[in-house]
């Protein structure tokens, strides 16, 4: 009844609406399809539709029921997620296999947060300060660790005095110490085959040591013709020449000279060394490869200041004379060796009295000496505290003539000490006595 009071135009308009809606339904069909299965017309009819309906949704209810639905946006996940992190790939240069293209940042080193200062930011000087206490090998593995330290162990300052006794290779290390500005060196009985000294520059030496070694001629010359602040020198039992002799005399300073046992130099060389080096106070010339005119040489131009003499062991070239000329030039000498001089005879001790200071008197082996004339001395000489007359007096003499001269040490010191770095009488059997003019050196090769 109410269908047919509806008229033929609501009929067409029902039937209208009905057709839209089927068609609406093929249309959410072909949405719910993959976007590669659509056909082209489809995908740019459908496209704003679909926009549309995607910001209704974000835009719809809170964002607690957003996450509640099946349908939860991917943006808003992300929001409220924490951020993903890129995992950092641990192999170096591998960022772009597999296509992958990475920018990677290195982190910062991190600062050394423990308490302390590094040593690269102490100073020079305290490092220098911590170098001196090391002994000599431990310095030089100190100079490997980088340039730095190599630079400051080799400081001058460090290498003041050095004590290369008993080092195998001695020339590298020879003259690697002397160009580090070394004043004290002490290498006794050393070997060295070879020295090149490089430049012209001269040495800062003051005390050298360099007894009974072997060392070459023109080596030595390289080393001696350096030096011009030279204050005490000892080249005992080497082989010289006139240039080294004649170098030792640009040394004007020289204080204490030992050469004894040494040769190859001439007489008038050796005056005109004597003559500049007008300083000397203790001089060792005996048992040198010398003949009469080098005693003239000696005793003619010896500096007037020298208190310690040691000419012994000519026995056929020093004579009462050379006495003479030696006592007149030099009143003020205290150790006096004359031992092995056979042409001196008892009238010598009178012109020994003019020396008013002489405490130390030797002579051992003058064979021309009466043991009656040596009662005399205690008179004769009354500064006199030590006498060596080994050779004149038997044991069974000694005794005797001790009663004579309460006062006077007989035969006490077989071995002269004058102008030697290191006593003689502690030599034999005392390794342990590695001084160099009563002062040891700071820097010591320890065996």
């Amino acid at each position: 009844m109410a269908a047919s009071l509806k008229s033929p135009d609501w009929r067409e308009r029902h039937l209208s609406r009905s057709f839209r809606r089927s068609a609406g339904t093929e249309k959410m069909s072909d949405d719910s399809m993959p976007l590669q299965e659509l056909p082209c017309g489809g995908l740019q009819s459908h496209a704003p539709c679909q926009s549309r309906r995607l910001h209704k949704r974000k835009t719809r209810g809170h964002l607690s029921e957003g996450l509640d639905t099946e349908c939860t946006p991917t943006e808003l996940i992300q929001q409220w997620s924490p951020p993903h992190k890129h995992q950092r790939l641990t192999c170096k240069d591998k960022e772009n296999d597999q296509h992958l293209f990475v920018l990677a940042r290195r982190p910062r080193r991190r600062r050394d947060s423990r308490a302390g200062i590094s040593w690269d930011h102490l100073p020079d000087e305290l490092l220098l300060r911590i170098y001196f206490y090391l002994p000599l090998q431990d310095l030089l593995r100190v100079s490997l660790v980088c340039k730095r330290w190599h630079r400051l162990v080799f400081d001058e300052s460090l290498w003041q005095s050095v004590d290369l006794q008993g080092l195998t290779n001695m020339g590298p290390a020879l003259q690697q110490v002397l160009r580090t500005g070394v004043r004290r060196l002490r290498c006794p009985r050393a070997f060295v085959e070879e020295l090149h000294l490089t430049g012209t520059e001269p040495l800062q030496l003051v005390e050298m040591d360099l007894s009974s070694s072997i060392i070459p001629v023109s080596a030595l010359e390289s080393i001696v013709c350096r030096c011009l602040r030279l204050e005490r020198l000892s080249l005992e039992g080497l082989q010289l020449s006139d240039d080294i002799v004649r170098s030792l005399g640009k040394n004007v300073g020289l204080q204490q000279l030992n050469l004894s046992g040494c040769s190859g130099f001439s007489a008038s060389v050796l005056a005109d060394m004597l003559k500049s080096c007008c300083r000397i106070e203790q001089l060792n010339v005996s048992w040198c490869g010398f003949d009469k005119d080098h005693v003239k040489s000696v005793v003619s131009n010896v500096s007037p200041r020298v208190n310690s003499l040691n000419i012994s062991g000519y026995r056929e070239s020093l004579t009462l004379d050379d006495v003479e000329i030696l006592v007149n030039r030099c009143p003020e000498v205290q150790h006096l060796d004359l031992s092995d001089s056979t042409l001196l005879m008892a009238d010598s001790f009178l012109v020994l009295k003019q020396l008013k200071n002489l405490q130390h008197l030797s002579l051992s082996r003058c064979y021309h000496i009466h043991l009656a004339a040596l009662t005399d001395l205690g008179q004769t000489l009354p500064s006199l505290r030590l006498l060596d007359v080994f050779g004149l007096v038997q044991d069974n003499q000694l005794p005797p003539l001790k009663k004579e001269m309460p006062r006077i040490s007989i035969n006490s010191m077989p071995f002269s000490n004058v102008a030697r770095p290191t006593p003689a009488s502690r030599l034999p059997g005392c390794h342990g006595d590695r001084s160099m003019w009563n002062r040891k050196c700071r820097l010591s090769v320890q065996l």
